[in-house]
Order: structure tokens, then sequence, then C-alpha cells
């Protein structure tokens, strides 16, 4: 059985203007994500962001629930904050899951557009591949109005993207981590 990474990038994404921007990190970003990652056997969560502002906005809330009071007053947050590490690129989380696992992982991302530049993975056979024997997956997500592909070259396939009954198509990032982490991890 393969091992599942996942990011959440919030460089390079776009904004509404389709300009290049860092996004910020929200507090749901670290604590709704982490909690879905831990529940769903998740690896190790990635917050990538090279901003050093956000670094120490996000490291002390980390260590709040890791060592400070929050430890003790819910530890159920601080159980799912234990695999969650603060990263400056994806090149970063890479190479920390090279030195984990001893092989590079197989990068997939996440879009609410499809890209027909890229292979694609359909939900069920990732879902399939994550059973087989093979380099870990490493899921990422984009924050923002998308990733910045054409500056991503280790990104090789693309998740389908999550479609409902209606032509919306505008999920809250930690709404399409958690309906995709079911649909890939979930005893069904």
């Amino acid at each position: 059985m393969r091992k599942l990474y996942l990011g959440l990038l919030h460089f390079p994404v776009y904004n509404k203007n389709n300009l290049i921007i860092t996004s910020a990190v929200t507090n749901f970003d670290i604590h709704d994500i982490s909690r879905a990652s831990k529940t769903f056997g998740v690896e190790n969560y990635f917050i990538i962001t090279p901003n050093k502002g956000q670094h120490k906005v996000v490291s002390q809330i980390i260590a709040h629930w890791q060592q400070g009071f929050g430890a003790t007053y819910n530890s159920d947050r601080k159980d799912a904050l234990d695999s969650t590490f603060l990263i400056d690129s994806i090149d970063d989380a890479i190479n920390f899951i090279i030195e984990k696992e001893g092989i590079e992982p197989l990068v997939v991302a996440t879009s609410a557009n499809k890209d027909d530049d890229y292979n694609h993975f359909t939900v069920k056979e990732l879902r399939e591949t994550l059973k087989t024997d093979g380099e870990p997956i490493f899921l990422v997500f984009g924050t923002g109005y998308g990733m910045v592909l054409e500056q991503l070259p280790q990104i090789r396939y693309m998740l389908e993207p999550i479609y409902g009954p209606t032509e919306y198509n505008h999920l809250s990032v930690r709404s399409a981590v958690s309906i995709y982490l079911y649909a890939l991890k979930a005893k069904i």
C-alpha cells in the first residue's frame, strides 16, 4: 500500500485578477486540514508558503497547540498537528518525502478545472493506485484562484475535479480536501 502525503500550496497561485501571488495561510488551513489528514491516515500534511511573516504566525499557532496551553486543553488537536509541517516550497516538501521514504513521490495536483496538458487520475483510479505497491503519492491542493501550473514542473498528474449536480464549482479548499480524502481513503 502506498503512503499518501498532502500539501497546501500558497505560492505560486493566482488571485482573482490572474496575478501571481502568495496567498494567506488561514487558521482553518492549519486546523481543519490537519484534522482531516489525521482522520484519513495521511503521512504528513505540508503547509507550503515562502512568506516568512506567515511562517512566524503559523509556527506560533502550531506551537500553541503542540506545546502551550492548547496541548493540554485540546489533546485531539495536538494529535492532529503532530504530522503537520510548515515548509517553504513544493521542492522542500518533495525532498522531505524523499528523505523519509527513500524514493521520489508521484506528485498529483488538484484543480476545480480540468487541464488537458496533464495525465489524469479519476478518484477511483487514484484510490486503486494507493492500494498498490510503489512510490508514495503527494497530493497537492492550491489556494487563491488556483496553482500557477506552468511554474510547477514537479506536478505529473491531475486529479479529476469535484463536480456536484449543479454548474457551480467553487468549493473551499478545506471542503475539497475532506471530500477527496474521504473518497480516496474511507472504509466504504
